[in-house]
């Protein structure tokens, strides 16, 4: 068996990370969304995650298998979330993802999980520890293109706050051909701080939806990322 509902099956690590959060028009949002929103006291928001993904493998196979996924393991990812509630359970739900990947990623994201993977042209220069970050992105519908300033240090997000419902989410839930599904994500507690962020172009965005036309920018925050990441199989809902 590869692996239990809720075991690891996918280890790697999560670098040099940006959340850029939109507050959304709920109404207008749900209605591009196939699981029930989740809200912070009644309000609905969509983030942008820009990072690099390292050094992913499987959890079994030792060296060997890590060597071997070595040339498919570290790209960039952009990803377009929103949170949702299924089942008693509250997660992510992906509007679209960008990654610059092999083409074997590009299939196998969508073929497994049910992810909404495009390629895309990412760089990043996300540098909390000198108090800057960068980042861009585009295919052919657009770019989107920030940048930004430190304005803390890093600390956990507060329970019970919007930071904690922001970024602290375990669970994924996807939806393709009308199967919906969802997989366990578990990584140690978020170290954020917070960050002022210009968006000098969006164009890229308004590919992932109308919600975009129903939003403002609300805050963003920085890390320098998690270690030990693991992600489970999908399993249905």
């Amino acid at each position: 068996m590869l692996a239990l509902p809720g075991e690891p099956f996918w280890l790697c690590d999560w670098t040099e990370v940006v959340f850029i959060h939109f507050e959304v028009a709920a109404e207008a949002l749900q209605r591009e969304v196939p699981f029930t929103l989740d809200r912070f006291e009644g309000r609905a928001f969509v983030s942008l995650v820009a990072f690099t993904l390292a050094d992913m493998r499987p959890r079994m196979g030792g060296r060997l298998t890590r060597l071997l996924f070595k040339p498919f393991g570290t790209h960039r990812y952009l990803n377009v979330r929103t949170y949702v509630r299924e089942g008693g359970h509250t997660g992510i739900y992906f509007l679209t993802e960008w990654l610059d990947a092999p083409w074997l990623n590009l299939v196998a994201g969508p073929a497994l999980y049910g992810l909404p993977f495009r390629c895309g042209r990412l760089g990043y220069r996300n540098e909390l520890l000198n108090g800057a970050v960068s980042g861009r992105a585009c295919d052919s519908n657009g770019r989107l293109e920030y940048a930004g300033a430190v304005l803390d240090s890093s600390r956990g997000a507060r329970p019970g706050s919007l930071n904690e419902f922001l970024v602290e989410r375990y669970r994924a839930f996807t939806e393709r051909g009308g199967k919906r599904g969802w997989f366990p994500v578990w990584h140690p507690p978020w170290k954020i701080a917070r960050l002022a962020v210009t968006l000098n172009e969006t164009s890229l965005l308004t590919a992932t939806g109308r919600w975009f036309a129903h939003a403002q920018l609300h805050s963003a925050h920085g890390s320098a990322g998690a270690g030990g990441v693991w992600m489970g199989l999908r399993q249905s809902c």
